[in-house]
This record gives C-alpha cells, sequence and structure tokens, in this order.
C-alpha cells in the first residue's frame, strides 16, 4: 500500500521532492502546502512542472495539508531565517502524529549539543505524544556531511581528521533569500550575511560536526569558525540579479571540530559566483561545483562527488539530490521508533524501489 504523504514548500528543494512523490508509486500524493497566495489553487502537476494533473491543488500553509492525516510530512518550507516558525510546524505535524521527512528546520539534523536543551524536549514531546518521528536532512548539512564520511571512514584502520567541503559557483542558484540574506553575496565587504553574524557559523553547521563526533565516538571540546570574503571586480550577473562591482561575490568559511586542541572534524565551503575568482582557492572537481570528503588516516581519501542532471545544472542537481535523499527516507521515518531520528538511526539506504520495473 502507498504511503500517504503531504508536502509543504514549493520552493527550489520542495518543488524537485514533489517530483518524485508524483512519479514514484511508492507514495500518494494528499495534499500541498504553499506560503503564496500565487500557487493556491495550483495542481501539484503544475506546481513540479510535470505535464500531468494530479488532482491535488495547493491550499495557504501547513494547516489544511495536516488536516489530510497523512502517514508523513514532507517539510520543505524556508527554514534558514524563520528557525522558529519551522520547529513549530514539524511540532504540530508530530503531535497530531504525522511523521516528518524534510530539509528544516536544520538544526534537527543533530540538534544534541547545537539546539537548547529545552528546545529539543519539546520536539521529542511532541513525537512521543504522537507516536511519530521526525528526520531533517539534506545535501551540505546532510548526506555529504554524515552519510559519505561515515561510508569511508569505516574502511580506514586510523584517522586524524575528516574534512567535507562544498566547492560551487551560484552564479545559477535562484533562491534570492538564500543569496542575498543568508550569504550575503552583492552585500557590501563590511555587511556580510547573516550567516557570517558571530556564531551562527556554528550553529548551522555545528549538526554535522557533532554527528560525526558521535559516529566517530569522540567528544568535540570546542567549535572554532572563520571566514574570508572577496569583493567583485566588476558587475556580475546572476540568477538572482547583479552582483555590484565592490560587493561580496566570493566566500570561504570554515567550521572546525576541536578535539584535545586538534581540528578533528573539518567542514569548509567555497562559494563563488564566478569561477575565476580567488583561484587560489580550491577549485570544484568538475565545472561549477563539487563536494569533497578528505580523510586523513590509515589509509587516507580525497573523494569528490560530481552530482549532475540531464534536467539542469550542478546547482539543480545539488538540490536534486537534497530532495532525493528525503523522498526516499520516507518509509524508514514512518518505520521508525518515535522521536528525532538521524543518519545514525536510520538503516542504510540502498536505492530500493528506484529501478523501474
Amino acid at each position: 500500500m502507498a504511503i500517504r504523504v503531504a508536502l509543504v514548500g514549493t520552493g527550489n528543494c520542495g518543488r524537485l521532492a514533489l517530483i518524485q512523490l508524483i512519479e514514484d508509486p511508492r507514495f500518494e500524493l494528499v495534499a500541498v502546502g504553499v506560503s503564496t497566495d500565487e500557487k493556491v489553487g495550483t495542481d501539484a502537476g503544475a506546481l513540479a512542472g510535470l505535464d500531468v494533473v494530479t488532482g491535488v491543488t495547493a491550499t495557504k500553509g501547513i494547516d489544511a495539508a495536516l488536516a489530510t492525516q497523512p502517514d508523513a510530512l514532507v517539510y520543505c518550507a524556508m527554514g534558514d531565517t524563520r528557525p522558529v516558525e519551522a520547529t513549530r510546524d514539524v511540532m504540530a505535524a508530530l503531535s497530531a502524529g504525522i511523521n516528518v521527512v524534510g530539509s528544516a528546520p536544520g538544526g534537527l539534523q543533530y540538534p544534541w549539543g547545537a539546539m537548547p536543551q529545552k528546545a529539543i524536549d519539546r520536539v521529542e514531546e511532541a513525537a512521543r505524544s504522537g507516536n511519530s518521528s521526525v528526520y531533517i536532512t539534506g545535501v551540505d548539512p546532510g548526506f555529504a556531511t554524515d552519510l559519505l564520511p561515515f561510508a569511508i571512514a569505516s574502511t580506514c584502520q586510523r584517522i586524524e581528521q575528516i574534512k567535507t567541503m562544498e566547492i560551487a559557483d551560484y552564479a545559477t542558484y535562484d533562491g534570492a533569500e538564500v543569496m542575498s540574506i543568508v550569504m550575503g553575496f552583492g552585500n557590501p565587504m563590511d555587511q556580510p550575511g547573516m550567516l557570517f553574524y558571530p556564531g551562527i557559523l556554528s550553529a548551522a553547521w555545528g549538526t554535522a560536526i557533532k554527528m560525526l563526533a558521535a559516529g566517530l565516538g569522540v567528544e568535540v571540546d570546542e567549535i572554532t569558525e572563520s571566514y574570508e570574503l572577496e569583493p567583485a571586480p566588476e558587475d556580475i550577473e546572476v540568477a538572482t540579479g547583479v552582483i555590484a562591482k565592490g560587493t561580496v561575490a566570493a566566500m570561504r568559511f570554515e567550521i572546525n571540530g576541536m578535539v584535545n586542541g586538534k581540528p578533528v572534524i573539518v567542514v569548509e565551503h567555497i562559494t563563488r559566483v564566478r569561477e575565476d575568482l580567488r583561484p587560489d582557492w580550491a577549485q570544484p572537481a568538475q565545472p561549477g561545483g563539487s563536494y569533497r570528503v578528505e580523510i586523513t588516516g590509515e589509509p587516507s581519501y580525497v573523494v569528490d562527488i560530481c552530482p549532475t542532471s540531464s534536467r539542469g545544472d550542478h546547482n539543480y542537481a545539488a538540490i536534486l539530490a537534497a530532495a532525493g535523499r528525503i523522498v526516499n527516507a520516507i518509509p524508514d521515518v514512518v518505520a521508525a521508533a518515535p522521536g528525532i531520528r538521524t543518519t545514525l538511526d536510520l538503516p542504510l539506504g540502498t536505492g530500493k524501489g528506484l529501478v523501474p520495473r
């Protein structure tokens, strides 16, 4: 029997998740929630960019979607700039007995040590009261910072450091809120995006650091952060507008999980809006962008992950990967024990059900 699923949030990730929910016979789409009036009443097929009519039309917000009493909710609403509201939405679903799989709020990927304990307790209580579970994931932080390094680390005899990297050109990324408000592209050099407010990097990627530490069986003593910004040498056109000359056009940031005074777990991001900016920073393994896992140990590894898609570029492919990770986790999350679930809790995903028959 197909799993009944509702989806809330039809932005970059949600729209791609919606494609699979419509096309994958393991799922029955029962509701779609949107945040803008313009999308209300639109068929899910049109929202997904598919030439199909599903009979499921979009409603405003989350309440109508929850009222359909699905087995699971795919929650892809914005969480970066509204973490409190996203957490409330997730708790409402859990309390109603609806399992949640999604991309937000990011803090729930591995909240212990990264979120206030009171907030964690409230989410856990909602899950217990509804006998439901929640799993939040993505790419980075997400499977590129947990599933992939764990798989590679399992072959080592000794590990000194694990570093995960995103190296990407964001010129074609069309998420205006993420680009301008969160990351600060196009901002004056002395007014960086909210990502670079003190402590935000550590909070945003602390989930990844803490989960890797838990998997490795080590205690992180401290999380440190640093960043560099590079201005645009001239006006640069991107998907969200124009990055004016002299404003932020490239960035490199690093978050270190310190163990006994050493950076044992490192997350590094190098993000440009043109490939020739800061050539001295690490370059992607394919044009546009890639992910990298570096393990220093015995043996040592450098593994590049190069997502591509027949429907779009590297940015599209990366978001598609996040959507696939979310949707494919639904059966395991529905079957999981109540509470906050992480990659450490769920069975190894194998791609079951994805080969056409």
